[in-house]
């Protein structure tokens, strides 16, 4: 099967299964998206969403970021991954902010930001400006090879492939689809690809066989 028709059954069995598309993480601005965002490298949703309240309720713009102690905000996300260099890029980040007039949906401004890579910066151009993008994690990574729809050996390659097979329009919700099915239905360990909705017809018999040994 060409990866054009395979990618469009799979965006048919996602829209079924996800027709709507909610951010898994908490937040109610641009600022505190991008910090829920920033957070979540190497850490769950689920625990991002834990701590974040606590680090809103002191500081949900910039200028409150900007003005606490360092030692204060790695406490306030201590159960975070990495907590320690988040919390100097979220303060770093605050001030750069402020100097800057605010956040903004441009990408070279948000990439330019401290602890702020291209994930994370398409992340909220998608979903806070609506600008079409595909943010590409591990896990996209890891489906999209699953799947055949790409051999790319890093997320750049990998989001330059879905961005091929997927129109412009579907890229913001099909990434978190992918997400989604993921998380219910195709585990990176323990799975059984030849009962999956997905992996049972797209991943190759070489794949099956490598990944159910």
């Amino acid at each position: 099967m060409r990866r054009q028709d395979k990618a469009k059954e799979i965006g048919d069995i996602l829209d079924k299964l996800y027709p709507e598309t909610p951010i898994p993480l908490d937040h109610s601005s641009a600022y505190t998206l991008l910090v829920a965002v920033m957070l979540s490298a190497q850490t769950t949703d689920k625990k991002v969403n834990q701590v974040t309240p606590k680090l809103f309720k002191l500081a949900k713009v910039p200028e409150e970021m900007a003005v606490l102690d360092l030692e204060t905000i790695r406490n306030t996300i201590k159960e975070i991954g990495l907590a320690p260099t988040k919390a100097k890029n979220l303060k770093k980040m605050a001030k750069q902010l402020i100097s800057s007039g605010g956040i903004r949906p441009d990408w070279d401004f948000l990439e330019s930001l401290a602890g702020v890579g291209h994930k994370t910066a398409s992340v909220v151009m998608s979903q806070w400006y609506g600008f079409p993008a595909f943010p590409v994690d591990t896990h996209i990574h890891r489906l999209a090879s699953r799947w055949g729809l790409s051999k790319a050996k890093n997320v750049e390659m990998t989001e330059r492939d879905l961005k091929r097979l997927w129109p412009k329009e579907e890229w913001n919700k099909r990434h978190l689809q992918i997400i989604f099915f993921g998380r219910e239905y195709c585990n990176a360990r323990n799975h059984n690809l030849k009962e999956c909705l997905i992996c049972s017809w797209a991943a190759s018999k070489k794949r099956i066989t490598k990944e159910m040994n």
